[in-house]
C-alpha cells in the first residue's frame, strides 16, 4: 500500500499518536486506579485479570493509552463500574425505588472487593431462599 517513497508514515505517525490520546476522557485513568484500589489489586495483577501486562494497565492509567472493549468488558466481568471510569459519573438505581435499607445495603456492596462479592450473593441468595421456604401463608 505504501512503498519506502511515501512520507505518509513520518509525517502521520505524530497525529496518531495524538488522535490516540485525544480518545481519551480526561480522569479516565485516574478513576480507573480508583477502581482497581477498591477491589485491592496491584497494576500486575489487575491487569492479568484483565487479560493485559502491567504496562498496559499502567499506560491506561497514565492515560497514555485507550483501552479496548475488550478490556473493558473484562473489566466489567470483575466488577468495575466501567460507566464510572469512562465518564466520572456512577451508574445509580433511582434512589426513589429503593429504601433506606436497600441502598445502604447496596452502597456496602459496591466497596467490596470482587471475591467478597461472590461470596455476599450467594449467602444473600441462600438467606432468601431459605426465607421463601419458611414464609407464612395467608
Amino acid at each position: 500500500m505504501f512503498d519506502d517513497k511515501d512520507s505518509w508514515p513520518k509525517n502521520w505517525s505524530g497525529q496518531l499518536v495524538l488522535i490516540k490520546k485525544m480518545l481519551i476522557a480526561a480522569g479516565t485513568g485516574e478513576r480507573l486506579r480508583e477502581e482497581r484500589d477498591r477491589l485491592g489489586l496491584n497494576q500486575t495483577d489487575f491487569g492479568v485479570v484483565a487479560g493485559v501486562s502491567r504496562g498496559t494497565q499502567k499506560a491506561y492509567e497514565l492515560e497514555t493509552s485507550s483501552p479496548s472493549i475488550d478490556y473493558l468488558l473484562a473489566l466489567q466481568g470483575m466488577g468495575v463500574d466501567v460507566h464510572y471510569v469512562l465518564t466520572g459519573a456512577r451508574i445509580s438505581t433511582d434512589a426513589g425505588s429503593l429504601a433506606p435499607d436497600e441502598a445502604s445495603l447496596l452502597e456496602h456492596y459496591r466497596q467490596l472487593p470482587e471475591a467478597e462479592r461472590g461470596h455476599t450473593g450467594k449467602m444473600v441468595a441462600a438467606l432468601a431462599e431459605m426465607a421463601g421456604r419458611y414464609e407464612v401463608k395467608k
